[in-house]
């Protein structure tokens, strides 16, 4: 083929098939979506092997810059360039309204469940959500019982879940409270694709990103004890094998925070002090990027050696903010989420914006029963694991792995939720020279300080392989960027 000659003959759309998926990009007609009109006539116009070229350069760039993440389970090497589609994926304003009012009241409701569970706890008193689903979560802390946080925001930064379904209707899939990653892949794939496609995302009108780490670092200082005027802001990692590690880097050197690990801090006298070449200086917050159970070994696990004795007296005590709150994983057990609903009804007296999945609880008889029997249909999630671990998707698993999670529901009921097999949207995707439909969630991140804050978008994760649902980037998943148009259309 000529090096002039367009590219998006019609053989570019040749292997593009969503099946019976909502299809982002073409409607039934097999005609481009109103707001996705002017990217397929601006890939029609390129040259033959433009979008390769392109597709080497982003990847180059993502490679210069370090931006990795790391496989625990592979053998051939861990440490990996996060996978990058080259193709936007696009939201109109009035899709991402919707998606922002619904975050903004999840979140609100949230908050005020974790104040009220670990204090009076109303909600459990009035049995809207059964009290002994939540001390029996995993991720529970006894601990936090009376307990005050600044503004009362436990959860100050969160990664939400939404999935796309056949009706193209946004629903939760989960909630991520505890230390929700991928926000520098979101970064990183915007500053990527304005080199990439600058003409294009001058034109589509692309609501812009915050500047993030500002926003990021605004929130956390709303956040500091209030003997805090000028507060010191540490982000605390577990450390360079750490599977976010780079995320936590460029976190920090976004905020022009220190990046400290546990034994970079001390305890005495309930404060919190960084360990640095002129002595010891007060520490106020510290936005953490360690699990609850290593933060602090005098009172979580004894073995750890990630965290800073002493950490949780003087967190306590309130001369140090940690973010996010100790115990917020109780929020985002997949257990608990089956309740946020009735907990939005509960404090806002609203319906939720954005829907759940339905959710089969494994404690229920009926709907154990009915799970065992159907194991090839449904999806079985352990309820305090994240990033597509200790996961059963029954459609594509084995007799050999289904009769593991039959036993494993069976011997521990509580730890198990089941859900249909979502049919997620799909979207296209620049693949091995072809434009191919694969399917896509969204992960926009919230932050809550004195207000509430959200990037117009989020991280789009990609299932990567042909008729994959799983997204995770340790699973196979990459990204893509993501466009919310300042109007309905482009």
């Amino acid at each position: 083929m000529p090096a002039t000659s367009p590219v998006a003959t019609p053989d570019l759309l040749e292997h593009y098939d969503a099946g019976p998926a909502f299809d982002e990009f073409l409607g039934k007609d097999r005609q481009p979506r109103d707001h996705y009109l002017a990217l397929y006539q601006h890939l029609r116009s390129l040259p033959a092997n433009e979008l390769n070229r392109r597709q080497s350069a982003a990847d180059l760039s993502f490679l210069n810059q370090g931006i990795t993440f790391t496989v625990y389970s592979n053998d051939q090497g861990t440490e990996r360039i996060f996978p990058y589609d080259l193709l936007p994926r696009i939201l109109t304003g009035e899709e991402w309204s919707t998606i922002d009012r619904g975050l903004r009241q999840r979140m609100a409701a949230l908050n005020l469940f974790l104040y009220d569970i670990y204090h009076e706890g109303r909600i459990l008193q009035d049995k809207v959500v059964p009290l002994d689903l939540v001390y029996s979560a995993p991720h529970y802390r006894r601990e936090m019982r009376d307990v005050d946080v600044p503004r009362g925001v436990y959860v100050a930064v969160d990664g939400t879940d939404l999935v796309r379904v056949d009706n193209g209707r946004f629903l939760v899939l989960e909630d991520n409270l505890r230390v929700p990653s991928g926000v520098s892949y979101m970064l990183a794939n915007r500053q990527v694709m304005k080199r990439v496609f600058p003409g294009q995302f001058s034109h589509y009108g692309v609501q812009p990103i915050l500047n993030y780490g500002q926003a990021l670092l605004n929130t956390l200082a709303s956040l500091a004890p209030q003997h805090a005027d000028n507060p010191i802001i540490v982000l605390l990692t577990p450390g360079v094998f750490n599977s976010a590690y780079f995320e936590h880097t460029f976190l920090a050197r976004q905020m022009g925070i220190p990046l400290v690990e546990g034994r970079d801090l001390l305890v005495h006298d309930n404060y919190v002090y960084m360990r640095t070449t002129a002595g010891l200086q007060r520490v106020d917050v510290v936005y953490r990027r360690v699990d609850d159970d290593f933060l602090d070994p005098l009172t979580f696990r004894r073995d750890s050696i990630l965290g800073v004795p002493g950490l949780f007296n003087a967190y306590r005590a309130g001369n140090v903010t940690l973010a996010n709150a100790v115990g917020t994983g109780v929020a985002d057990d997949k257990a608990v989420y089956a309740y946020v609903p009735a907990i939005i009804r509960y404090y806002l007296d609203e319906d939720a914006i954005l829907d759940n999945v339905e959710t089969f609880l494994l404690t229920d008889d009926k709907a154990r029963q009915h799970v065992l029997a159907n194991l090839d249909k449904l999806v079985v999630k352990a309820v305090g694991e994240s990033g597509g671990y200790d996961m059963l998707i029954g459609p594509h698993s084995t007799s050999e792995q289904r009769e593991q999670f039959r036993e494993r529901i069976v011997a521990n009921p509580r730890n198990y939720i089941a859900q249909p097999t979502l049919n997620l949207s799909c979207a296209p995707c620049f693949i091995d020279g072809q434009i191919e439909a694969r399917h896509i969630d969204l992960r926009p991140f919230v932050l809550t300080g004195r207000e509430i804050t959200i990037a117009p978008g989020g991280l789009t994760r990609v299932a990567l392989r042909r008729g994959s649902l799983v997204v995770n980037s340790s699973q196979g998943g990459g990204s893509k960027d993501t466009w919310v148009l300042t109007g309905e259309e482009a």
